[in-house]
């Protein structure tokens, strides 16, 4: 949280013009990756695993992230979320799409549709034009700068938990698969900390839902080599 924060300090303020399309590139994607974490800390206080025992801590500091991420709503997302955990994969799953034929644009639709709301799209706009006025102070690129290393993250890290955290592993529980249970992308250590913090060891955390993030590479490690399905035969 403290590195976003940084970031966005400091990128808010940088000239554009004075940087190489490389550095630019590089700060998207930390940006990106900064902007994913924040939804993590959100979500290991949804499970009431980021401060073990800190009781209204643990959700203050969960809804701070989650207000960060994208002024999203800490008590109904929980909602949401602990619904997805109790009924995975059927209608009263709020992150799940029955329909095969609707496709991944179809379904990030539907995704999206379940946690964003009036309210909270005029808050986050609202943010983002607050933003750009006071980095147009600083830069004279603030707004570009705004769209940049806020919009834009925004707009890859919600792709990147929903193509990792939601269509990949619960995708084989769409007919004509109906798999009973979610898959959990085979991938190193290291590749599953940089597709989506571990979030591809989706049974996993299913299964042991009371886990952080960084617990459940030890959990996958655990697994006979066929619990999980590989992610290039599904």
């Amino acid at each position: 949280m403290l590195g976003w924060l940084a970031s966005l300090v400091g990128l808010l303020s940088l000239d554009l013009g004075q940087v190489s399309w490389l550095a630019l590139a590089a700060a998207l994607v930390g940006r990106t990756v900064l902007q994913t974490g924040l939804f993590i800390v959100g979500h290991d206080a949804m499970h009431g695993v980021l401060l073990t025992g800190g009781g209204k801590w643990n959700d203050r500091i969960g809804a701070l992230a989650l207000a960060c991420y994208a002024a999203l709503p800490y008590g109904p997302c929980r909602h949401n979320h602990r619904s997805h955990h109790q009924a995975p994969a059927s209608a009263e799953d709020p992150d799940f799409h029955a329909d095969p034929h609707a496709g991944v644009w179809g379904w990030y639709g539907r995704f999206m549709a379940g946690y964003l709301t009036p309210w909270q799209m005029t808050r986050l706009l609202g943010g983002w034009v607050l933003l750009a006025l006071i980095a147009s102070a600083f830069s004279p690129t603030g707004w570009i700068n705004v769209l940049l290393f806020c919009t834009l993250p925004l707009l890859l890290s919600s792709l990147q938990l929903f193509l990792i955290g939601t269509y990949l592993p619960h995708r084989g529980q769409r007919a004509p698969l109906s798999r009973a249970r979610p898959d959990s992308l085979n991938l190193p250590s290291w590749l599953s900390l940089l597709a989506c913090f571990h979030f591809g060891y989706h049974r996993e955390h299913h299964e042991r839902p009371d886990l952080a993030w960084f617990e459940l590479p030890a959990e996958h490690r655990r697994r006979p080599p066929s619990w999980s399905d590989d992610l290039a035969a599904a």
